[in-house]
C-alpha cells in the first residue's frame, strides 16, 4: 500500500520560493568555484544552527538545496550562472505561468 501524499509533488511554500529567488540573485555571475564556496557556508550556517548540514526550516533545506543545484550546473557549464541561461528555472517559470493563466471554457458547461 503506497502513501498517496508522499508521491504528490512537493508545491514549495512562499518562504521556500523566496529563499531560491535569493540564492539565485546572489549567484548571479558566480563561477563554480564561487558558487561551492557559497554552498559550503550555507551548509556551514545550517549546521551551526542544527547540527546538521542539510537541516533548518524550510527556507533554510531549499536555500541550501538551490547552492548545491546550482553548484552542479556551473560544475558542467564552465563559466557564470546566469538565471536567464538556467534551463531548470526557466522550466519552472514557464510552468507557474501557465497554471496562473486562465483557461477560457474550463469549467463551464
Amino acid at each position: 500500500m503506497t502513501d498517496d501524499a508522499a508521491n504528490e509533488p512537493h508545491v514549495p511554500s512562499d518562504a521556500e520560493r523566496a529563499a531560491r529567488a535569493r540564492v539565485r540573485e546572489e549567484a548571479a555571475g558566480l563561477t563554480h568555484h564561487e558558487a561551492a564556496e557559497a554552498l559550503e557556508a550555507a551548509e556551514r550556517a545550517a549546521e551551526e544552527l542544527t547540527g546538521d548540514p542539510q537541516g533548518g526550516d524550510d527556507a533554510t533545506r531549499a536555500a541550501t538545496a538551490e547552492w548545491l543545484r546550482i553548484t552542479e550546473l556551473l560544475f558542467a557549464h564552465g563559466g557564470p550562472y546566469s538565471p536567464d541561461a538556467d534551463a531548470f528555472l526557466q522550466g519552472q517559470l514557464t510552468a507557474r505561468e501557465v497554471r496562473s493563466t486562465p483557461k477560457p471554457g474550463l469549467g463551464k458547461p
